[in-house]
């Protein structure tokens, strides 16, 4: 089992920045890639960014050379660099952890809000 806490969202204007932080507890031996999502009202989740132990990352194209996802594996935590924001960005933030075995655990979210 592991938990993870995300924090760090708030209301920023446009062209401001954020960094969320997920905060991974329980097996964190077991994790292997984490990731960070994104969920607006009526929409379906999407990946925002994952990275894998080793620190190869992967980002959406829309917002590919604004964020930056990065990890400390020896404090279990996760990173998620966010720059030039966007209305667009608007969203719920939500920390991925997976596992071995093909299990994923997943934070409450939090509150990212870019005024224009």
């Amino acid at each position: 089992q592991v938990q993870v806490v995300e924090s760090g969202g708030g209301l920023v204007q446009a062209g401001g920045s954020l960094r969320l932080s997920c905060a991974a507890s329980g097996r964190t031996a077991s994790i292997s890639t984490m990731g960070w999502y994104r969920q607006v009202p009526g929409k379906q989740r999407e990946l925002v960014a994952t990275i894998t132990s080793g620190g190869s990352a992967n980002y959406a194209d829309s917002v590919k050379g604004r964020f930056t996802i990065s990890r400390d594996n020896a404090k279990n935590t996760l990173y998620l660099q966010m720059n030039s924001l966007k209305p667009e960005d608007t969203a719920v933030y939500y920390c991925k952890a997976r596992i071995v075995l093909n299990a994923s655990y997943w934070g409450q979210g939090t509150q990212v809000t870019v005024s224009s």
